[in-house]
């Protein structure tokens, strides 16, 4: 006697959203809208049957066949599927070897859910009528049913309803059926039925119950509660009487005030039924609940695209609507939840504790209770819970324990409990499934409390402390209360004296508590007795403990010395390699050495050059050298000669390359260029049309070793300021496959705080930090998946000196929103194999090198650091040079990123400072 309304109801899940623009969306409304108008009419039709002629019609044109029509159309749309006869003898026999099967199996195991769902479904296509009934009973009073199952049973009792005492028993059956879920379908069943009854004596006051019930239940379910709503409305609309009308007219304004989908037709329906204008309150709320539904769309939605059991969208919907706090719709939407996640404990503990703390109805609240742990009877928690909800409403004891040998199947369940560890977990898994013995120690507490049997008590204590627990303080003061409180003085003092020899972990604790127990209640004797032992009993743990102690300093130190063991052997093979490589620097000075003809007076040695040297030679041979290898150390065009010749004369003309001073003057019209390639060939002429077109350069000076080898850097001076502001923006472009850095020119002698850092250092919330990148990840690649998340501005792969990627990125985002949100999505994230990291870009502080402190000379004159060398003056860096030709030295100041300007040297100095020979330089060592 199903409806096609309650099919319509059932796919009310998959209507369309409200305003659907697509043609097929808008045919799948006008076929719900069809669907519900037939339930309409079929409860109509119902209603005039029942009645007689005296009733009005719902809708004009509307005869009786034809509402008998529509309704045995939609009844049998729904029949249930089987009802067919079989063919073969053969497949009768099997399926009642299978019933016999299944039947055996539930009785062995009555909690096999499946079991019970094949044996209804062979029963029924048997036509067991009687046998169905039985085996449906059986199962729902262990099992909640589903939508369903209760469906499909009371369309079998309604066929086989005849007189007022079948219907009183269908009546019970919906009874139950609505407690188990909320069903939609269920209640318009429900409420069709009892249309058909409504001749009878209190036939109206049912109908009219069912429906209101069911508005409470599902009335405001958003995408299935309009056809409830509907139904009443039509059956209210058959009834010839003159409250009917303002009857209506109040469901109408009920409806209109629910955010529920389809509203328009609704308000537009009652536009047309309704003879006087809509009053002002009414329209307000329902904009008001048009507005709440445009809220509650984005979650309706998500419902409605996910698939089952969509646990995560309901999970959101719950929070949203536990924000606004409206007590009805969170518990319809735990309820719609539970529909589809019946098995998730978590959900019912959730559902539970709001009622708990929140509403606190207690038939609402044992109902969810009960409930829950019918859905899921292995949760403990659940069952917990359902005790404390029950002491909580003061429900009597004699529901709570329904047995007559409460004791007996109570101990019968802790030994099945004992035997199942051991058998199950301890000698499968050779772990204890209760370390504590937890349940030996509730059996123990039931048996002292509950039956004062301190004997048992005592024996499971016994059988606790051989489980390897006679150790641990907490266990032998767990039983002494157990003991003060149920039993006697002297088993009391017995099991503190066990404790005191036992105990290891806290055997102070023990002793306390024996020494405060003697002292109050104990005579002098045993006052005496217990001092001795708890005395003899710490001098021995102190003694224990010092060993101990000992011991682990011992192997303290053990591990200590094999450390510096390891750093001595470290140390050794460093100083071995290094006299080994001392040993092969020695060897080819000499051999060097060998090759020079020492005697030679007329050969001049080139003097050896500080980096920070800058003589100027005389302009003579200063043209001529220019003349010859260009101005910046370049090679002219010579004749071809040998490679080897080529090498050893390119490589004396670079040495003699003069330096150019530097002019801190021009710091502010000059820029530092270092990390480039050592082997870029004319530096000068390459980089010259790079920074070109920042501005007219005046000159580049590229910076050449004593050897002639390019060093990787050069200062670049322009005409003007402006062009040196803006070369610093071709900081990082690449030259030759490395990226060229360029910062200003500041000297740091001056500025000796001054850094070159281009990016922020703090806490930036809109940038993110990503590392663990592929290192062939390009920055188009990582761009595509960023921009997935929001408006990236910038990104920027970090690389070494070299330019190689070093497998970390910066991406900056448009705001801090989008950079938390990608967080979320992308830590964790594989590329290429790779599982990145990201956070949000938070540098750790840099630490700040010390300042090089000043050093006196010995005349006096403070030196910078640098005079010795990087690592200062050690002990073994002695002056060579005779005393005779020692002169003071005047401070040499250096610049961070080149030679600092230093006076130029006068004729008279270089009169007094002439070039020696190794001839000159042997016959003074010789006359001392």
């Amino acid at each position: 006697m199903a409806t096609a309304a309650a099919t319509s109801a059932s796919e009310a899940e998959a209507e369309p959203k409200a305003g659907p623009t697509a043609e097929g969306e808008e045919d799948d409304v006008k076929t719900a809208r069809t669907r519900r108008k037939v339930l309409s009419r079929a409860v109509a039709a119902a209603t005039y049957k029942a009645v007689g002629p005296g009733w009005d019609q719902p809708e004009e044109g509307v005869s009786e066949s034809d509402g008998d029509e529509e309704y045995a159309m939609a009844s049998s749309a729904e029949s249930s599927p089987g009802e067919y006869e079989w063919e073969y003898d053969e497949e009768e026999e099997k399926n009642q070897l299978e019933i016999e099967r299944l039947e055996e199996q539930l009785s062995i195991n009555v909690y096999d859910y499946n079991c019970h769902v094949d044996l209804i479904r062979l029963l029924r296509l048997e036509g067991e009528l009687t046998k169905v009934r039985v085996a449906r009973q059986k199962m729902s009073e262990i099992f909640p049913l589903t939508e369903e199952l209760w469906l499909e049973w009371l369309h079998d009792e309604i066929s086989m309803a005849l007189d007022g005492l079948d219907r009183e028993h269908v009546y019970d059956l919906f009874e139950k059926a609505v407690k188990d879920y909320i069903c939609p379908n269920i209640w318009l069943e429900y409420g069709q039925y009892s249309v058909g009854g409504i001749g009878q004596k209190g036939g109206l006051e049912k109908v009219r119950s069912v429906f209101e019930r069911a508005l409470s239940s599902v009335g405001l379910h958003m995408t299935k509660g309009l056809a409830i709503w509907e139904a009443y409305r039509e059956f209210e609309s058959a009834i010839v009487e003159a409250a009917r009308l303002e009857k209506v007219h109040s469901l109408f304004r009920r409806q209109l005030a629910i955010p529920l989908y389809d509203m328009e037709a609704t308000f537009a329906e009652y536009e047309e039924w309704s003879e006087d204008p809509i009053p002002e309150s009414v329209i307000q709320n329902y904009n008001k609940a048009l507005q709440q539904l445009e809220r509650y769309k984005p979650y309706e939605e998500a419902l409605l695209q996910a698939e089952a059991p969509r646990l995560a969208e309901y999970q959101a919907y719950i929070d949203f609507e536990m924000k606004v706090g409206d007590p009805a719709r969170v518990q319809l939407i735990f309820e719609r939840a539970l529909v589809e996640n019946c098995l998730v404990p978590d959900l019912w503990i959730r559902y539970s504790q709001y009622l708990d703390r929140q509403l606190k109805v207690k038939d609402l609240v044992l109902s969810v209770h009960n409930r829950a742990v019918r859905n899921c009877p292995w949760t403990v928690a659940l069952w917990s819970r359902y005790l404390l909800a029950m002491e909580r409403h003061g429900v009597d004891h004699r529901a709570i324990s329904d047995s007559s040998k409460e004791l007996e199947e109570l101990r019968s369940a802790f030994t099945r409990a004992l035997e199942y560890l051991k058998q199950e977990v301890e000698e499968r898994f050779n772990e204890s499934g209760d370390p504590s013995c937890m349940i030996m120690q509730n059996w123990a507490r039931i048996e002292a409390r509950m039956c004062n049997n301190m004997q048992k008590a005592r024996e499971l204590w016994d059988s606790i402390m051989t489980k390897g627990n006679a150790k641990y303080a907490n266990m032998w003061l767990e039983y002494y209360n157990l003991e003060r409180a149920h039993g006697d003085t002297q088993h009391c003092r017995k099991a503190l004296h066990r404790a005191v020899q036992c105990t290891s972990d806290y055997p102070e604790h023990v002793c306390e508590v024996l020494l405060t127990m003697e002292r109050t209640e104990g005579t002098l004797e045993d006052w005496d007795i217990a001092v001795q032992k708890t005395e003899t009993r710490l001098a021995r743990v102190n003694e224990q403990r010092i060993k101990a102690a000992e011991k682990e300093a011992a192997l303290a130190q053990q591990e200590e010395e094999k450390v510096e063991q390891r750093k001595r052997a470290r140390a050794e093979k460093k100083a071995l390699k290094k006299k080994k490589k001392t040993r092969g620097a020695d060897k080819r000075k000499a051999e060097e050495d060998d090759e020079k003809e020492w005697g030679d007076d007329e050969e001049e040695q080139p003097s050896k050059r500080r980096k920070v040297e800058n003589s100027t030679p005389p302009a003579g041979e200063a043209q001529d050298l220019e003349a010859e290898t260009g101005l910046f150390g370049k090679s002219a065009p010579v004749d071809v000669d040998p490679p080897s010749k080529q090498k050893e004369k390119a490589a004396a003309l670079k040495r003699d390359v003069p330096k150019v001073p530097h002019d801190s003057s021009k710091d502010s019209i000059t820029v530092f260029v270092s990390n480039l390639p050592y082997s870029l060939g004319e530096p000068d002429v390459k980089l010259r049309p790079l920074f070109e077109a920042c501005g007219e350069v005046v000159e580049i000076r590229p910076i050449f070793s004593n050897r002639g080898d390019f060093r990787g850097y050069c200062y670049v001076e322009f005409k003007e300021e402006k062009s040196a502001l803006q070369a610093l923006e071709l900081d990082r472009k690449t030259v030759e496959g490395r990226p060229m850095f360029v910062s200003p020119c500041v000297d740091k002698s001056k500025n000796p705080d001054f850094k070159v850092f281009r990016y922020s250092t703090a806490l930036e919330k809109h940038k993110l930090f990503v590392s663990g990148l592929p290192f062939s990840c390009t920055k188009e690649e990582l761009e595509e998946i960023c921009k997935a998340h929001g408006t990236v501005k910038d990104i920027r792969l970090v690389t070494n000196r070299a330019g190689k990627p070093k497998g970390l990125a910066y991406v900056e985002y448009e705001n801090e929103s989008q950079a938390s949100q990608a967080v979320l999505k992308m830590d964790g994230m594989t590329i290429k194999e790779n599982v990145i990291k990201v956070a949000i870009s938070n540098p750790p502080q840099r630490k700040v090198p010390e300042k090089p402190e000043a050093r006196k000379a010995p005349g006096g004159a403070m030196v910078p650091r640098q005079i010795y060398g990087a690592r200062g003056k050690g002990r073994t860096q002695l002056s060579l040079l005779p005393r005779a030709l020692q002169r003071p030295s005047a401070t040499v100041a250096q610049a961070e990123n080149g030679p600092a300007p230093q006076p130029a040297v006068t004729a008279s100095a270089a009169t007094e400072a002439p070039k020696m020979s190794n001839a000159d330089f042997a016959k003074l060592l010789l006359r001392k």
